[in-house]
């Protein structure tokens, strides 16, 4: 947060404030390649209680929306583990397209990258 001025943040059950995860964009610097690691990338992490109940879909929704607003950042990535197809929906739902395919780590990748909506430069 204090080096680029957004981060992570804790996702909360509306009804009981309990945490059930966080979600948010940061610059995680993968050693992906200039074209990825110098945009923000989203990513969430949901208890696995919780998972399929749109927590992930609308806290990382709300954050895309923050940064849209607060920074105007024309285009945002995130990394998914190829298995993970949970995850690839939540980015599909928030506008993210697939680029490519990688290894990180010691598994398989999809990148993935969302472009600012034409006419939306607050």
């Amino acid at each position: 947060w204090s080096a680029m001025g957004y981060g992570f943040l804790v996702v909360e059950e509306k009804a009981t404030g309990r945490m059930v995860g966080e979600a948010g964009l940061a610059h995680f610097q993968r050693q992906l390649g200039p074209a990825l690691d110098s945009a923000p990338e989203i990513g969430w992490a949901i208890k696995h209680s919780e998972q399929g109940k749109g927590y992930a879909t609308e806290a990382a929704a709300a954050a895309i929306d923050w940064m849209d607003r607060q920074f105007g950042l024309p285009r945002s990535i995130c990394l998914i583990h190829t298995e993970n197809t949970p995850s690839i929906r939540v980015a599909e739902k928030l506008g993210y397209h697939q680029l490519g395919e990688c290894m990180h780590r010691s598994y398989r990748a999809f990148t993935f990258e969302r472009l600012r909506p034409e006419g939306d430069r607050r």
